[in-house]
């Protein structure tokens, strides 16, 4: 109940307070959905612009931002996914003249026709669209961002970005294959020239990923909240159209890896669709970005069984699914 609320029962209604006490509940209960989504964005403006920490929130099937500029240099990126979904968050730089238009008009449907051909076993067709997407996407350089995200968990990411356009977005996919980002999931940002003041974070544990040796990690992490660095030692384009990128996931007892490596594959039929595997927690990661290239992620881990695992195919015999028990 809001302080003016309050002043005026005190005022006319003090011999009544536990009925307006009653009435308070009720109000507070009764705020509509609009109501809660709009304090909840002025309250993350504030954070942006007080602590230099980039606040992403979803509720269901968007992505809502305090604002669509950044400066250039190190940013940390909150993503809140307060849905029922798990969601993720990738930044992909988009060549000059280019962005969120662009995507939707000449990408983003050559994506989903060829996921619906493949989800009708049509695979030669499903190659041939997807030999349409425009020169043009060849230059886009994926920039980092957040790994999967269970559904009401929050997660923190920090990438250096240089200026531009971004577009950001999810490409989890609806039952019956429609990508997120089809959906309307998908925001154009734009990075500034002007210098960002946040400093490169000092990490916990260090994970290096490659296409050639896999994953990596100097040791093996401890429970409690931890800072993990992701060094890119190179980068390509696997069997899937993606580039590897490194996803911390939570397993819980008798949960089967071969169903999440499946599953962790956009192109498989069922592969990245809505629901997740049960049996699984995912708590972060970091996105692809250029080989050379790092970024960092804070995750809260409890003593179990984790992995960290890559969107590629066959990420076994590639060296990109690395298990570890926390004590």
């Amino acid at each position: 109940m809001s302080i003016l609320k309050l002043k005026f029962f005190r005022l006319f209604f003090m011999g009544l307070m536990g009925l307006s006490l009653i009435a308070g509940c009720k109000n507070d209960k009764d705020k509509s959905e609009e109501e809660v989504m709009e304090e909840t964005a002025e309250a993350d403006k504030k954070s942006s612009s007080n602590s230099g920490v980039f606040t992403i929130t979803t509720k269901s099937m968007e992505f809502s931002i305090p604002k669509d500029t950044l400066l250039s240099g190190w940013n940390t990126i909150r993503y809140k996914n307060n849905s029922n979904m798990t969601h993720f968050v990738v930044f992909e730089k988009y060549p000059e003249g280019k962005g969120l238009e662009d995507a939707e008009d000449s990408l983003v449907p050559v994506f989903q026709n060829g996921m619906d051909l493949i989800i009708e076993d049509k695979m030669d067709a499903a190659m041939e669209e997807f030999g349409k997407m425009p020169e043009w996407f060849s230059q886009v350089v994926f920039s980092g961002g957040t790994g999967l995200v269970s559904p009401n968990t929050t997660t923190e990411s920090t990438i250096k970005l240089e200026p531009g356009t971004y577009i950001i977005e999810c490409y989890i996919k609806m039952p019956g294959g429609r990508f997120h980002s089809t959906e309307g999931m998908v925001e154009e940002l734009y990075v500034k020239e002007e210098k960002s003041e946040l400093k490169e974070p000092a990490a916990d544990y260090t994970i290096s990923i490659s296409g050639e040796s896999g994953i990596e990690m100097d040791a093996t992490p401890s429970a409690g909240e931890h800072v993990f660095k992701v060094n890119y030692a190179d980068q390509k384009q696997h069997e899937n159209f993606a580039g590897h990128d490194v996803h911390l996931v939570r397993v819980e007892p008798g949960s089967d890896l071969s169903v999440l490596s499946e599953w962790m594959v956009w192109t498989n039929p069922e592969g990245f669709m809505t629901p997740a595997p049960q049996g699984y927690k995912f708590v972060g990661g970091m996105q692809e970005m250029p080989g050379g290239n790092s970024g960092y992620f804070k995750a809260n881990l409890q003593p179990g069984n984790y992995v960290l695992i890559s969107e590629v195919p066959n990420q076994q015999e590639k060296d990109l699914l690395k298990e570890f028990e926390v004590k």
